[in-house]
């Protein structure tokens, strides 16, 4: 009995290991702009890094990413070294959690996440434009203080907190937030409305869905 527990574990881990290796990102069609993914820091290495899928401290309690790092595509990169410059003068630099993302993660995210919270990640049959090196997750850190500005709600929190039209929270945390949005819609950012830490560049579809892992870039 013991002896036959033991085989079908075996065979359902199996199972589970090959199907997880047989998920493929989603085939698209037409033509794309040849990937230029830039690492954030090397072109602007007064912007913050908290890349929290480097660690645990995360919604899926676990490390997803072996190094802590962020790129975007270049045009999104440059676009975003603008947005630090002219926070600089406000008492402000970036806070970046996330930029390029590989889909294997957002399907091990996809599948992870429950039914009725699934509106805070990208469904990995469509992809998301984390994927295509267009989309970053950021906040502002206050540079004389030397902390994390607050905001109405976490990085990563799946709540209404998290939406970028949330109207609880301080004055001071709703300032912040907005003026996050303006300075990043004013350089071709647009904030996803379900999280006000993410902002997608407005050239995303012109790339590609990629899967490859940070230590190949």
């Amino acid at each position: 009995m013991i002896n036959r527990f033991h085989r079908r574990l075996w065979l359902l881990c199996v199972l589970g290991f090959f199907s997880s290796c047989a998920a493929q990102p989603p085939r698209e069609t037409g033509s794309f702009r040849p990937t230029d993914l830039v690492e954030l820091t090397q072109l602007d290495p007064t912007i913050r890094l908290d890349i929290r899928y480097a660690t645990a401290q995360n919604f899926m309690g676990r490390v997803l990413y072996p190094q802590a790092r962020a790129f975007l595509q270049r045009p999104a990169a440059e676009a975003l070294a603008q947005v630090n410059a002219e926070l600089k003068p406000q008492g402000y630099c970036l806070l970046v959690f996330d930029g390029y993302r590989p889909w294997r993660i957002t399907k091990q995210m996809w599948d992870h996440t429950p039914a009725d919270k699934k509106e805070f990640v990208a469904d990995p049959r469509k992809g998301s434009r984390h994927n295509r090196g267009c989309a970053v997750d950021l906040s502002l850190w206050d540079i004389a203080a030397n902390h994390e500005v607050p905001m109405p709600g976490e990085y990563d929190e799946m709540s209404p907190r998290s939406y970028a039209a949330y109207a609880g929270g301080t004055p001071a945390q709703r300032a912040a937030r907005d003026l996050l949005r303006a300075r990043m819609e004013a350089h071709g950012f647009t904030v996803l409305p379900a999280e006000w830490w993410h902002f997608d560049f407005k050239d995303w579809k012109a790339y590609p869905i990629q899967d490859v892992p940070f230590e190949k870039l």
